[in-house]
């Protein structure tokens, strides 16, 4: 940790906040449309629709819940609740091109760097969502969003993975320790299935 970092904890969360965005919008890169939609796991989670969830839930927490609406309009987010979709930020219809949603997760994003900037951290904000936590700051806020956001980007470094197999924490940075060898990945993983079988089998079983 830097000197800079620790005498100015807002610009770390801000960081850290920034570079999980960034790295769940790159994780789109070089896919095709039907990829960065598809559900790859029981529950439905994919790429497109981590990102229209990053971008509900960030544009409502630094815009409306610190008094800085942001007049971004989030169409999943009908005006009457009884006509909310379940879950409709976490999946693209077919009429919500992939264009209309980078573009407005980054509009999201400009606003929502706009009021980190503004604020202090012991600004106030509003959560009524939060019962009797409600009341609370902008530096409980960017507490939230950092592991709100570090996690869906983890989720998509696993979705992506499982879609072509190519990981990384951001681009030219894999991050990755790996031997030589184009096999190496698929030695490995049938170590650690060897391993996860034979403990298995050396220990009674609940």
């Amino acid at each position: 940790m830097t000197a800079s970092s620790t005498a100015d904890p807002k610009a770390t969360l801000h960081r850290y906040y920034t570079s999980a965005r960034d790295a769940l919008i790159w994780k789109l890169d070089g896919l095709s449309d039907y990829d960065v939609r598809r559900p790859m796991t029981p529950t439905g989670t994919n790429l497109l629709g981590l990102l229209k969830h990053v971008a509900s839930v960030s544009e409502s927490y630094l815009g409306s819940v610190v008094g800085r609406p942001s007049g971004i309009p989030i169409p999943w987010y009908p005006d009457d609740p009884d006509d909310e979709v379940p879950n409709a930020d976490f999946w693209a219809t077919a009429d919500e091109s992939r264009e209309f949603i980078v573009d407005l997760y980054q509009r999201v994003a400009a606003h929502c760097d706009a009021t980190i900037e503004a604020l202090d951290l012991d600004s106030p904000g509003h959560v009524p969502w939060w019962g009797d936590r409600a009341d609370t700051t902008l530096y409980h806020l960017l507490v939230h969003l950092v592991a709100e956001v570090q996690r869906h980007a983890g989720h998509a470094d696993i979705i992506r993975e499982l879609i072509d197999g190519a990981v990384g924490l951001s681009e030219g940075w894999g991050n990755m320790w790996a031997e030589d060898g184009e096999d190496y990945w698929q030695r490995h993983r049938q170590q650690l299935e060897d391993t996860a079988r034979a403990a298995h089998t050396a220990r009674p079983q609940p």
